[in-house]
């Protein structure tokens, strides 16, 4: 089934791959159902638009800092990579160990999650086992696809992410323009109380919200061993990927607004309000009738599915980068004969989503999620600050605008909602911080000193 590890992966991913990567990845169920959760803790439609505002610049100072490195070192593995070259092998291992056990798969499962709950809006779920059970079909099923060949989770990447955004965008613009809309809505009319400053913890508790909607701007890098041209395209689709993100995710949260009060944004699909239409689904009823729930179920079991297939693609990099580096199993990382795609990597990380997918709730996985990735977004924006004062001669295609002021910015911002997130949310926190700790007891009691050179497709 698979051949030895010196088998090298396939650059098969063009310019508008790379890009769907991107789009796809960011663009999966939270600009559908965050927004409610992000009502209930702000008390204004202000708020959660500045809630999202600062998340979107934070995300994409992330985005620019991340090109930087992504054009030094174009490789598989992404951050582990940069964690590698600025921190060392046991940070890099912190981070792979993270990334393996908790972000990908809970990424994954909970993108099947929101995928089965969209389609159980509109099709008898129960008389097929669940959304649970359907979640973990889609789980196998889009899990086979990633172990053909990157050329073809790249096409269903390219072809899920242009229908995405055309359903996307037309419901902005429906909404927009709803013949019931006002813009009064804006200042909390029609059931908000136009409130003041909710407080920092919950502010910052709204901007975790929306980063799990950002969330993906980091995912490109991870498979840059596979992208052609990386020092050019890798950047490029980076940065122009997030910022198609950030004014997409402006018009449809503005529609929002317009089309329907705040009262009814607040009471939509969250843990408060389970049995509730998503914000999405109310706010096309504004303009499409009764036929909202079908083309809205559509639209964003598709949002869904490229979003879980650009993490499943990307996310499977990354134990094979730490299983060339010699600090896991030499099984992730060995390549399929023919496709030359790391399939066991792919094969694990899909088991471990289907046991998530089983246990937790849609906004348990996300906030674990953040948290788990946050941690280490931080600490790859020092290997900036760090690797340009100690290799200041690499060739660098894609320098970071506005140095050092946005990396230093980024982390700054990044350490104040981590700090946060541990008052605000300890529950997803203990878990990300456990996590952690194991990794690091476990690589000083088996693999200290076993870390191999740096391997770099």
């Amino acid at each position: 089934m698979t051949s030895g590890a010196a088998r090298t992966l396939d650059r098969g991913l063009g310019p508008w791959a790379s890009a769907s990567i991107v789009v796809g990845t960011i663009i999966g169920t939270g600009v559908f159902l965050k927004t409610a959760v992000m009502a209930q803790l702000g008390g204004s439609p202000l708020w959660v638009l500045a809630a999202w505002g600062v998340a979107g610049v934070l995300s994409f100072a992330g985005a620019m800092t991340y090109a930087e490195l992504g054009a030094m070192f174009p490789a598989s593995g992404g951050e582990y990579v940069y964690l590698r070259h600025g921190y060392g092998p046991f940070m890099a291992y912190l981070y792979g160990w993270n990334r393996f056990w908790i972000v990908t798969p809970a990424s994954i499962a909970a993108y099947a999650v929101g995928s089965a709950t969209f389609l159980a809006t509109a099709l008898p779920l129960d008389g097929l086992g669940g959304v649970k059970a359907v979640a973990i079909g889609l789980i196998v099923v889009f899990t086979a696809v990633n172990c053909m060949n990157v050329r073809s989770g790249g096409k269903l990447q390219t072809a899920l992410t242009v229908m995405k955004i055309v359903m996307i965008l037309g419901l902005a613009a429906g909404a927009l323009v709803a013949p019931r809309g006002t813009w009064a809505h804006l200042w909390g009319g029609g059931g908000g109380d136009g409130g003041g400053f909710p407080g920092w913890g919950a502010f910052g508790t709204m901007v975790l919200a929306a980063l799990w909607a950002y969330d993906g701007w980091n995912n490109l890098p991870m498979a840059a061993g596979e992208i052609r041209d990386p020092q050019r395209n890798l950047p490029r689709a980076t940065i122009f990927g997030a910022l198609a993100v950030l004014t997409t995710y402006a018009l449809v949260n503005l529609g929002y607004f317009h089309a329907l009060p705040f009262g009814e944004i607040v009471t939509s699909n969250s843990n408060a309000y389970p049995d509730a239409p998503a914000v999405a689904a109310k706010a096309a009823t504004q303009f499409l009738g009764g036929t909202a729930q079908a083309v809205l179920a559509v639209a964003m079991t598709i949002s869904a599915l490229s979003a879980m297939n650009g993490s499943m693609l990307t996310g499977a990099r990354v134990p094979y980068a730490v299983a060339k580096d010699g600090l896991a199993p030499q099984v992730l990382a060995r390549l399929s004969a023919g496709a030359r795609v790391p399939a066991n990597a792919v094969a694990i990380q899909g088991v471990l989503s289907c046991g998530l997918a089983l246990s937790g709730s849609f906004d348990e996985l996300t906030d674990a999620v953040v948290f788990a990735s946050w941690l280490f977004y931080a600490l790859n924006a020092g290997s900036v600050l760090m690797l340009r004062r100690r290799q200041p001669d690499r060739a660098r295609p894609f320098r970071v605008p506005g140095f050092p002021v946005v990396p230093l910015a980024f982390i700054a911002l990044a350490l104040l909602l981590i700090v946060n997130t541990v008052v605000t949310s300890p529950e997803p926190s203990a878990l990300g911080l456990g996590m952690t700790a194991l990794g690091g007891v476990y690589y000083w009691i088996a693999l200290r000193g076993k870390a191999g050179p740096a391997a770099e497709e």
